[in-house]
Formats: structure tokens, C-alpha cells, sequence
């Protein structure tokens, strides 16, 4: 039963956290699985089917933006993505909503008894 509940509250993080990676430079796809893996301590161990349609959904809603890569000698092209002047506002935004979110559990979490 953990999982079914580590799912859904996962989920409805995804997108924030993916916004917060590229705030400081430009990603691609399996460098974003990896940073979030290793900066959660494996919390977030996402597959490409997991993020592609999130990527694709904040690039649909202008909140980043995808750019291919020229290869260069034997590199293949990679689509790079970074977030933009609406996805950083909408960053705002959701994390101030998440905080919020965070204290009302805790206050509510920790009650005693």
C-alpha cells in the first residue's frame, strides 16, 4: 500500500521540481532523471516515459522552452531544455503554494494526540 500513496504524492511535485533543475542552466532529458535521483538521494528514480510528457506539457504551457544541440564529432544532437520568464514566475508561484501546502500537513501531522 506505501507505494500507491509514494506515487500520488510524487506526482504532484514533478513539475516543480523539474523547473527548479533549470533555473540554473539548460538540461537534457536523462541529465534531468539523473540530477533529481542523485540530489533526492534516489527519492525521485524516474523513467523516460515519466518525464518526457511532463517536459512536454510545461514546453506546451511556455514554462520552457526545448532547443536541439548541433552534434559535434561523434555526439549525437540532444534536445536541451531551459526554463523561461513565465516558467520562473510560474517557479514563484508554485513553491510559494507548496510551502503552504507543507506547513498545513505539518501543523496537522504533528498535532498531539
Amino acid at each position: 500500500m506505501n507505494d500507491k500513496y509514494e506515487k500520488q504524492m510524487k506526482k504532484g511535485v514533478l513539475d516543480m521540481l523539474v523547473l527548479k533543475l533549470l533555473c540554473k542552466e539548460q538540461k537534457y532529458g536523462y541529465q534531468i532523471i539523473q540530477e533529481l535521483r542523485e540530489k533526492s538521494e534516489d527519492t525521485f528514480q524516474l523513467r523516460d516515459g515519466t518525464l518526457y510528457p511532463i517536459l512536454y506539457r510545461l514546453e506546451d504551457d511556455g514554462l520552457i522552452l526545448g532547443e536541439w544541440s548541433e552534434p559535434e564529432g561523434r555526439q549525437v544532437s540532444r534536445k536541451y531544455y531551459r526554463i523561461t520568464e513565465k516558467g520562473t514566475e510560474a517557479l514563484t508561484e508554485i513553491d510559494a503554494v507548496w510551502k503552504k501546502i507543507a506547513k498545513g500537513i505539518t501543523m496537522i501531522m504533528e498535532e498531539e494526540k
